[in-house]
């Protein structure tokens, strides 16, 4: 089919600001849905910007990396804040509740307490709203639930269990349920919470006019609830193991590419079954978000796959995706679909026919603007009015830290192109992002602080000391609201 229309939530000029969850200050070991979400909700508001990206939401492993999660639909319980539970009444105001911070083991056991609580003093009312939400999300809550729950008694991985757990044995799987019912009744109770706090924070930022727009990775992690209870739908063998993994080859990031070692789908049986895996993906991101970036749009059009004993992604070849079926089959049922094409990377007139196909916007990424020609895709006079606009991404350097690592001449170009502006970097390359024909544009809350490499996000190819960084509010500045504001206001993206 041939979209005749943009996704809604790019309907006219605005900007937005990403910030991870997790990057909030507060006295957990990570920023959560409590009171600083909101207080910066509030901020975003007094900077007339109207968008609030985030990384995405589900359960992380031990790296901490949100693009490896242990559910496609689940809610990190990592987010979920004590103080609100503690206002509920389910936890006492003690001496833990009261610590100026507490670790995620602090965390799980306050997320207990709470559920003893509950059961002891909730109300009628309450009670049957966790009903509701168990019943509504039954198709993937009770998979995530048991697989939790075995995940923590097994300690391993999935395909270490037992066969007969492995396998989903109807008889084993029914035990587990006996045997493991408390804990269920847990689990499913921590995805209540999870999913009422982001309704309550979700519509908070809505009310004043602020959406937010979350990130759905193409692949799912190996060790998730999604591919060992849909092991079918996966390029996996007898024992559970994949063939073929996830990667991407050689490219900006990495000279021999990226073996991300995610399983990976097997395309026609997902086709046979009417999509229905991603059907009901994108009912829970629609759910979560207002906007979603689909994280490697381009693994729709043709993915790279690795063979699973190869250890590096360079000896990897590219296989065809069904991705004109699956949006077909998406517009079927959820019209319009406000998402946003991840096309970063090596980007093919294919990929690009299957973006423009569905009237998808692209990416456009500021510091990839200043190498090459004038044929260069990310330069500003290049950029097209359906695109979202940034000065980097999670990914990338801080646009302060990438300006500083230039040569001379490279920075002596980057400098006269944007004018040799009285501002100080990175405001120069934020101005230049907010004056885009791009209909979004997107700053990373580091540029914004001025913060340089130290503070990155994620170095792609690597797994130790990401997914960490955190702001604090002194470092905000009572004039870079009003500064923000005023330039937004200028470039046409005032809220």
């Amino acid at each position: 089919m041939k979209a005749d229309h943009m996704a809604s939530s790019l309907d006219r000029r605005r900007a937005g600001i990403l910030l991870h969850v997790t990057s909030l200050p507060g006295r957990a070991a990570t920023g959560d849905l409590g009171a600083e979400a909101y207080h910066f909700v509030d901020f975003i508001d007094q900077t007339g910007a109207s968008v609030w990206q985030i990384l995405p939401v589900g359960p992380t492993q031990e790296d901490g990396s949100p693009y490896q999660s242990s559910s496609m639909h689940a809610g990190n319980p990592r987010l979920i804040n004590i103080d609100l539970l503690v206002e509920a009444g389910w936890i006492a105001v003690d001496a833990l509740a009261q610590k100026t911070a507490f670790t995620d083991a602090d965390k799980e056991k306050l997320l207990r307490a709470a559920w003893h609580g509950f059961q002891a003093k909730a109300d009628e009312g309450i009670r049957h709203e966790l009903a509701l939400f168990v019943e509504r999300e039954a198709p993937w809550l009770e998979d995530y639930a048991l697989f939790r729950a075995l995940h923590e008694e097994h300690g391993q991985c999935w395909w270490k269990w037992p066969r007969a757990l492995r396998g989903r044995d109807r008889k084993a799987l029914a035990q587990a349920r006996e045997w493991l019912a408390g804990e269920l009744d847990y689990i499913r109770f921590e995805q209540f919470q999870f999913f009422r706090q982001w309704k309550a924070l979700k519509e908070y930022a809505n009310d004043r006019g602020i959406l937010l727009f979350g990130d759905m990775p193409l692949f799912v992690a190996h060790d998730s609830a999604e591919v060992w209870a849909h092991q079918e739908m996966f390029l996996l063998d007898a024992e559970g193991h994949p063939e073929v993994v996830a990667g991407v080859p050689p490219d900006y990031f990495s000279a021999t590419g990226q073996r991300w070692g995610n399983p990976l789908y097997r395309w026609e049986q997902m086709q046979a079954d009417g999509f229905s895996y991603w059907v009901e993906r994108m009912k829970t991101q629609l759910h979560l978000f207002d906007l979603i970036r689909i994280d490697h749009f381009r693994g729709l059009e043709a993915y790279w796959e690795i063979p699973a004993e190869e250890e590096f992604a360079i000896n990897g070849r590219w296989v065809e995706a069904p991705g004109i079926a699956l949006f077909d089959r998406l517009h079927e049922i959820y019209d319009p679909l406000p998402l946003v094409a991840e096309d970063l990377g090596v980007i093919t007139p294919e990929v690009n026919a299957l973006r423009e196909n569905f009237g998808l916007p692209g990416m456009k990424v500021l510091q990839f603007a200043f190498s090459g020609d004038g044929n260069n895709p990310y330069l500003p006079f290049r950029h097209q009015s359906n695109s979202v606009v940034y000065t980097g991404t999670h990914d990338n350097d801080t646009s302060l830290g990438w300006y500083l690592g230039l040569d001379d001449d490279m920075r002596q170009f980057v400098d006269e192109y944007l004018g040799f502006s009285r501002e100080v970097m990175p405001w120069p390359l934020i101005r230049t992002a907010l004056a885009s024909r791009s209909r979004l544009a997107v700053i990373p809350m580091q540029d914004l602080l001025g913060l340089d490499g130290e503070h990155r996000m994620n170095l792609p190819g690597t797994t130790e000391g990401n997914w960490q960084w955190r702001f604090d509010w002194n470092q905000v500045d009572e004039h870079l609201a009003p500064r923000l504001r005023r330039r937004v206001e200028i470039y046409g993206r005032l809220a």
